[in-house]
């Protein structure tokens, strides 16, 4: 009969063993963990993220906009200025001995003189200007020297001999009595001889 009764006590012990066993299980799985719980709970930590650095995208400013095309746009250069006869361009050297021009003359006079008709002239080349300067000199070289004149030559003049800046027709004769009126001017011609050897055509170049 004792023994019965130990048996019994001894049962009831493990059973109230194993169940206090499981209630300390559930109770773990129930109890909030030791770094303070869910961020939701009273008195809990937010978690907090860092500010995302600048990517090669973005840039460090905060927009991503780019220049427009009127601020990329660079400025057109200025119109060059242009350039009057015998006036190097800015930055050129101009050399004095560049050869006499070949089609090119000074005019002074004329004479009948030999039975023909000369005109008398002095050869030369353009003299160096400045890139301000209106235009440069003619500068002759050598004597005078006569070149004949076709009689039926075709002529175009200018200013000073008509008002006029562009080139227009003149007769031989009428060219003559102005050179007559207006000897030594050194009025600058090219010219262009004929099969004869003498001109037969002559336009004057315009010089402010």
């Amino acid at each position: 009969m004792a023994h019965r009764r130990t048996l019994a006590a001894a049962l009831a012990l493990v059973g109230a063993l194993a169940l206090t066993a499981c209630n300390n299980g559930e109770d773990s799985a129930q109890a909030p963990s030791a770094g303070g719980g869910s961020g939701a709970g009273k008195g809990g930590s937010t978690a907090t993220t860092a500010p995302a650095e600048p990517t090669a995208a973005t840039p460090a400013g905060g927009t991503t906009e780019k220049p427009t095309a009127a601020a990329s746009k660079k400025p057109a250069p200025p119109a060059a200025k242009p350039v009057k006869p015998g006036v190097p361009k800015p930055g050129s050297t101009c050399d004095h001995k560049m050869p006499i021009s070949p089609d090119e003359i000074a005019v002074y006079r004329y004479t009948p003189e030999g039975g023909f008709l000369s005109l008398i002239v002095r050869h030369g080349n353009w003299g160096c200007g400045t890139p301000d300067s209106d235009g440069a000199p003619f500068e002759t070289v050598g004597k005078e020297t006569f070149i004949p004149l076709n009689q039926a030559a075709n002529i175009t003049v200018t200013d000073p001999i008509v008002a006029s800046t562009e080139n227009q027709p003149i007769g031989v004769q009428e060219f003559l009595d102005w050179l007559e009126a207006h000897p030594d001017s050194g009025l600058v011609f090219t010219y262009r001889l004929g099969k004869d050897g003498a001109i037969d055509t002559l336009d004057q170049v315009f010089t402010p």
